[in-house]
């Protein structure tokens, strides 16, 4: 049995993103296979998604700038009626190729993350792409427990805090199955004027970090500062006093609309 996980909680995502995650672990999986979302509220979901309660936790889920620390619950010894290793994913990521060697690699009982490319320098784990067995975080989850505040603003990602605290270290999905928007598929100035974002052929899951997420690629625009706009009409844009930042980091982030997303990223 494959076992698949997603976290909700508040109202930033909500149903569509839980059922269109659901949708595309389905298409892209084969059976047999479980795919559970713990929540705060589980109205509106499909009747395919089982559903538990937000695990609880006897520490005060961190408040920071960046980080979310409210996965931190799903660290602990149970999840719900789940044994064994669950793979967790992100609720705005895009499944683009079969999810069936993530349960493949490594043994059971390894922790094995996404590799964040953001940090070249730095080894560094992405926790939009995240196997680990239940239970096997708990020890990590107790030192959280010791001084929540302190550990995350230190740590500043959660990521990090598991890069570098899980019980017997972890391990890396191969580089090219979890592939970054921004930095593995949109397209390098001037380029970006003329051609659509790409989907390499290798990619499996596509994220989403840094704010453009997939209702911007679908519709071509660069985050919630930007509006669709034809190439020409965002060039003269470039010199206008009220362009959202310097010219240089205006001129790289036109995107075009990227068809691929749309087709992938659906019930």
């Amino acid at each position: 049995m494959k076992q698949v996980i997603c976290i909700n909680w508040g109202d930033k995502y909500g149903p569509p993103f839980v059922n269109r995650l659901y949708a595309m672990v389905a298409r892209n999986i084969t059976p047999p296979f479980s795919f559970t979302c713990f929540c705060d509220d589980p109205s509106g979901f499909r009747p395919e998604v089982r559903t538990f309660d937000l695990p609880q936790v006897d520490y005060e889920i961190p408040r920071t700038r960046y980080g979310i620390w409210p996965k931190s619950r799903l660290w602990g010894e149970r999840l719900g009626d789940l044994e064994g290793p669950v793979l967790f994913l992100d609720l705005d990521l895009v499944i683009t190729g079969s999810l069936d060697p993530f349960f493949e690699v490594g043994a059971s009982d390894d922790v094995i993350l996404a590799r964040n490319q953001s940090t070249p320098f730095e080894r560094l784990g992405q926790t939009s792409v995240f196997r680990f067995p239940v239970g096997g975080l708990k020890p990590m989850q107790d030192y959280l427990a010791s001084d929540p505040q302190r550990l995350a603003e230190a740590h500043k990602f959660e990521q990090r805090f598991v890069t570098r605290n899980a019980p017997n270290g972890i391990s890396f999905f191969p580089r090219r199955w979890v592939l970054h928007y921004r930095q593995d598929c949109t397209r390098t100035f001037p380029l970006n004027y003329a051609l659509a974002p790409k989907l390499p052929k290798d990619a499996r899951i596509v994220i989403f970090p840094g704010g453009v997420h997939p209702p911007h690629a679908i519709a071509g625009h660069y985050g919630p500062r930007y509006a669709p706009k034809a190439p020409l009409e965002h060039l003269r844009g470039a010199f206008s006093s009220d362009r959202p930042e310097r010219i240089d980091k205006y001129l790289r982030h036109y995107l075009r609309p990227a068809p691929w997303v749309a087709e992938h990223w659906r019930e």
